[in-house]
């Protein structure tokens, strides 16, 4: 017995990873994403290890994950791919207390971000 098995909610040729609680607000990382929306996986990944955003390293991280998913996962031509998606979001924000004058109080944000990477496999037209 057991749960049956949920339908797939991507196509046939798409794969997707998600990285939740990434270290940084989901404004600046959304700047790393935007460059990568739309390029061919190759492309993408050049982009992101020049880059010199902070975030830009997690997001090549996720965007190899993403590559190797639709490889063993789903069978794949990894020279066919492209970035279809990079949707940002907000995760939870990690609130501090700083000492201000006159025995007051300031408040520190520390946001944390969530991204998916959605990879699809382009038809190329004879």
């Amino acid at each position: 017995m057991g749960q049956k098995s949920k339908p797939r909610r991507l196509a046939d040729n798409e794969a997707m990873a998600v990285a939740r609680m990434l270290r940084g607000s989901p404004q600046k990382l959304n700047l790393v994403a935007a460059g990568i929306r739309g390029l061919k996986v190759e492309k993408a990944l050049t982009v992101l290890e020049f880059s010199p955003k902070k975030a830009a390293g997690d997001v090549r991280k996720l965007l190899q994950s993403a590559i190797a998913n639709a490889e063993n996962n789903h069978n794949l031509d990894v020279d066919a791919l492209f970035v279809a998606e990079a949707t940002v979001g907000k995760a939870l924000v990690m609130k501090r207390m700083r000492a201000r004058a006159r025995g007051r109080s300031a408040q520190i944000l520390k946001p944390f971000s969530r991204l998916r990477i959605i990879v699809r496999e382009s038809e190329e037209i004879a």
